[in-house]
C-alpha cells in the first residue's frame, strides 16, 4: 500500500470512529458491556495506541535503526497484517497489554479532550507518514506489544485498521 492509500485509509477511519463518538448520547460514554471497557476506555485506548508511534517517529531514523534494527522480510499486504493480527489476539486469550491495563474510566469531561487528541495525533501521523521515505517505512522496524517488530509502514497500516477494529467492537456492542 502506497503513502498516499495510508493516508486516505488513516483519515477514513478516524474520521468515522469520530463521527461515531460524536453522535453517541453522553451517558453511553461513560458505558459498556458487563466486564468490558466503556466507550470512552476504548477512545483512551485508541489514543495510547497512536502517541507511542508518533512520538517514536518524532525520533531521528537513525535512532530506530541503532535501537529497533532493520527489516528482514518483504513488507505485508494490509490483509496479511490484520488476518495476522486476528491470530495473535486470540493466542493472547484477552490479555491486556502494558499501556492499557487498569485503564481508568475517562469522564465525560474528558470526551471532547480525547476526541480532539485523536484528531490531532492522526494528523501528526498522516503527516509523519508522508515525510518518511518509502526506504525507511519498509526497512526500518518498531516493536508491537502483540505483533511484535513490525516495518513501520506495517505498522502504520495496523493502526488504521486497530481504529477499525474497536469501532465494529462499539458499533456491534455498545449501541
Amino acid at each position: 500500500m502506497d503513502k498516499e492509500s495510508i493516508e486516505e485509509l488513516l483519515e477514513n477511519k478516524y474520521s468515522e470512529l469520530i463521527t461515531w463518538l460524536e453522535n453517541q448520547p453522553d451517558e453511553k460514554w461513560t458505558e459498556g458491556p458487563d466486564g468490558k471497557w466503556t466507550t470512552g476506555q476504548q477512545a483512551l485506548h485508541l489514543l495510547q495506541s497512536i502517541k507511542p508511534l508518533n512520538n517514536a517517529l518524532s525520533l531521528p531514523m537513525f535512532v530506530l535503526r541503532y535501537k529497533f534494527g532493520k527489516a528482514n522480510r518483504p513488507i505485508r499486504e494490509y490483509d496479511t497484517i490484520v488476518n495476522r493480527y486476528h491470530e495473535r489476539l486470540e493466542e493472547s486469550k484477552g490479555r491486556t497489554f502494558k499501556g492499557s491495563q487498569n485503564m481508568k474510566i475517562p469522564s465525560l469531561a474528558d470526551k471532547h479532550y480525547i476526541l480532539n487528541r485523536l484528531q490531532t495525533e492522526n494528523k501528526k501521523l498522516q503527516y509523519k507518514t508522508k515525510k518518511i521515505s518509502d526506504k525507511n517505512l519498509d526497512n526500518l522496524i518498531l516493536p508491537h506489544p502483540l505483533m511484535g517488530k513490525m516495518p513501520i509502514r506495517e505498522l502504520i497500516m495496523w493502526t488504521a485498521y486497530h481504529v477499525d477494529h474497536h469501532l465494529s467492537t462499539l458499533k456491534n456492542k455498545y449501541s
